[in-house]
């Protein structure tokens, strides 16, 4: 096999491990309330930064003159 396909495997297999890990500690672990609190603030903390990204593009980027309509008089 190519190295290419192992390591789509590998990573296959490893995120259906981390399903059942991540399950598990959700479900049947005493950890239960602080990985659903964390998991919360990571879904949180990702929009949140993907927004402010686009924020900072959009306060950053110049505009280019060709998005700039010429008058037509």
């Amino acid at each position: 096999m190519t190295r290419r396909k192992m390591m789509g495997i590998f990573i296959f297999c490893s995120c259906i491990g981390g399903f059942f890990v991540y399950a598990y500690l959700l479900m049947l672990s005493e950890w239960s309330p602080i990985v659903l609190q964390l998991s919360v603030l990571m879904i949180a903390g990702g929009i949140l930064g993907v927004i402010s990204w686009i924020g900072y593009m959009m306060a950053t980027t110049k505009s280019s003159p060709s998005s700039i309509l010429p008058d037509d008089k």
